[in-house]
């Protein structure tokens, strides 16, 4: 499967109630899974970005959906990349004209 980063910021109204940031990452991990994908990895990081998630999705638009609903919720923004694995990586030079 196709693996996402997601580079997300709280917003105020996630910040404010960071307490239930938890109960979020729960609930996110239980909708990528019902979305047919997986919550692989989850950081807090320090930066221009408060949290990271790794995950994968069997395409473009179920990651497109998931980050929608989840970002619609109110709580925080994100950033979603598209990345490739090693092999994948040498397939697409490998392709190179």
């Amino acid at each position: 499967m196709p693996t996402y980063i997601s580079l997300i910021r709280w917003t105020q109204k996630g910040i404010e109630n960071i307490k239930e940031g938890p109960d979020r990452l729960e609930a996110a991990k239980k909708a990528f899974q019902e979305a047919g994908g997986e919550l692989k990895e989850f950081y807090l990081v320090t930066g221009q970005y408060d949290a990271v998630v790794i995950g994968e999705f069997p395409n473009d638009e179920t990651v497109a959906k998931v980050a929608l609903a989840t970002g619609s919720q109110g709580n925080i923004r994100t950033e979603t990349l598209r990345a490739f694995t090693e092999d994948e990586y040498r397939r697409i030079i490998t392709g190179l004209p």
